[in-house]
């Protein structure tokens, strides 16, 4: 596995360390792959559709806006 080194503002960083038992570097890791994952998607929709390539991102944003909601309403259900 390849490696990285990533720079967070320093009160961010604080933050984290709050969480020592949270691996970082999965949270990371996995907000990559969601990244390239969207980023997949719209390149192929892209490439066999009529739409533009700013329709495309911008119908991105709203699903990953949607999707995170959805998450942050789940997690709020669950801590209740």
């Amino acid at each position: 596995m390849g490696s990285m080194t990533l720079a967070v503002p320093e009160d961010l960083r604080k933050k984290m360390n709050k969480f020592s038992e949270m691996n970082w570097s999965a949270v990371a890791r996995n907000a990559f792959e969601e990244k390239v994952k969207d980023l997949e998607f719209i390149r192929e929709f892209k490439a066999h559709s009529r739409m533009t390539e700013e329709r495309a991102i911008e119908l991105g944003r709203e699903v990953r806006s949607g999707l995170a909601k959805k998450i942050r309403d789940a997690a709020h259900e669950n801590r209740r």
